[in-house]
């Protein structure tokens, strides 16, 4: 089979062509650059590693490279990482055999089996298990894998293209990637620029959606005044194209109006914030990364229960002690107050401050039914996994046992929330 030539400077007209294939929108010189390495390194086997914010169209890379390749006629299989549950990654990535787990009425072949000879491309592969990161790096070196459930060694011939919009360098330091298979994807590394740095292309993109929605659903197409591209063109559009296009298909349907000024599309952006709404957070442990204010408060809070369960520990031992020093019972409260205060001060504590939001209420001086047992204790705290629980079956019913929906209501991974069905029992 003749390789297709190797594009070293590819004209205009070259670049345009391909763009209006895939589907491509924009003149930024960084877009244009991606596409040009993506035609360059299609006819080679070499893994490509697609990085670029959220909403950005990494997915369109890939599809350049496999049908610019000689793989064009073997299959294209693309896998969202982050949508398969952890306790399935594997099977559903390399199969398995029949009897393997509970469940595995027959024997599956997996995607890396069905693509021998053409294109897997990983999308949010930063989201892999460790355990799951381990085989793939075993099919980049040597082209082998396992089934689940198999001792038998098989091969397969798949050209790997990944994407993320984690930071693998950070996901690296923080121990939830590995930095080998890091450097074996990013062979050859593709960055797609977030739509807010490239220009005049936020004024192209909303013509072309308001031009397909327009014939989509059979009406004149919105226009934008002169004020409303300069407010498209200042706005941050974290959501990048994607939400661009969800932001023009709204418009097209609800205003009457075609010719669309600042104002109104002032309506249809969401207020961009500098700074959180949250408190103000100090203390936490471990220097974790948080994806969301959600995480954190959930940090803060089990943080603040392991810290308030540790204190009850020490109050509870306080006590013992001194009756075993006294030779007399001592009520719960009367060691509390008889105890030095520079001996509770000794114990450090890592509970995180807050600076409330409220006005701070008048401190109530503990009594003999505020401190309790350290066991009674741990079992009043588990109501916050009560609440956990509550969220997420609340979550579940409103989006009818949709677990993607639920996901991104509770602003928390699909493979999280899988785990925490598991967890709750609320399967």
């Amino acid at each position: 089979m003749t390789l297709p030539r190797k594009i070293c400077n590819m004209t205009k007209a070259e670049i345009q062509q391909i763009k209006l294939r895939f589907g491509i929108i924009g003149n930024n010189e960084a877009l244009m650059r991606g596409i040009d390495i993506a035609i360059q390194v299609a006819p080679t086997d070499l893994s490509v590693l697609i990085t670029g914010e959220s909403g950005v169209g990494k997915e369109s890379f890939p599809q350049i490279i496999h049908q610019y390749s000689r793989r064009k006629h073997g299959q294209y299989i693309a896998v969202n990482c982050g949508a398969i549950p952890e306790g399935t990654i594997d099977s559903e990535l390399f199969g398995h055999e029949k009897g393997a787990f509970t469940g595995a009425i027959g024997e599956r072949k997996g995607y890396f089996g069905e693509a021998n000879g053409g294109t897997i491309f990983l999308d949010e592969v930063g989201e892999l298990p460790l355990s799951t990161q381990a085989r793939l790096l075993r099919v980049l070196e040597s082209g082998e894998f396992i089934k689940v459930g198999s001792s038998k060694v098989e091969k397969t011939d798949v050209r790997i293209v990944a994407a993320t919009n984690v930071n693998l360098t950070q996901a690296i330091a923080d121990g939830r990637f590995r930095e080998d298979l890091y450097y074996r994807l990013n062979t050859v590394p593709i960055q797609v620029p977030p739509l807010r740095e490239r220009g005049e292309d936020v004024v192209l993109l909303f013509r072309k959606f308001a031009s397909d929605f327009a014939e989509k659903y059979r009406m004149p197409a919105i226009q934008l005044t002169d004020d409303a591209k300069q407010l498209l063109l200042a706005y941050s559009w974290p959501g990048n194209v994607r939400q661009l296009k969800n932001i023009t298909e709204q418009i097209s349907i609800i205003e009457t109006n075609r010719d669309i000024n600042a104002a109104i599309l002032k309506g249809y952006l969401p207020a961009e914030h500098n700074a959180s709404s949250l408190p103000v957070l100090f203390g936490i442990k471990d220097g974790k990364n948080f994806s969301s204010e959600r995480e954190i408060l959930y940090q803060v809070l089990f943080d603040m229960r392991q810290d308030v369960t540790e204190l009850k520990k020490l109050v509870h031992e306080i006590m013992k002690e001194r009756n075993k020093v006294s030779g007399n019972p001592v009520a719960a409260g009367d060691a509390y107050y008889a105890q030095p205060p520079q001996v509770v001060a000794a114990q450090p504590l890592n509970i995180p401050t807050i600076i409330p939001t409220t006005p701070v209420k008048e401190v109530h001086k503990p009594t003999d039914d505020d401190i309790q047992d350290t066991e009674e204790y741990v079992e009043e705290s588990l109501s916050l996994d009560e609440v956990e629980k509550e969220m997420i079956r609340k979550a579940l019913e409103k989006h009818h046992g949709r677990r993607k929906a639920a996901a991104q209501d509770l602003n928390i991974s699909e493979r999280t929330l899988y785990r925490k069905i598991k967890e709750y029992g609320l399967d």
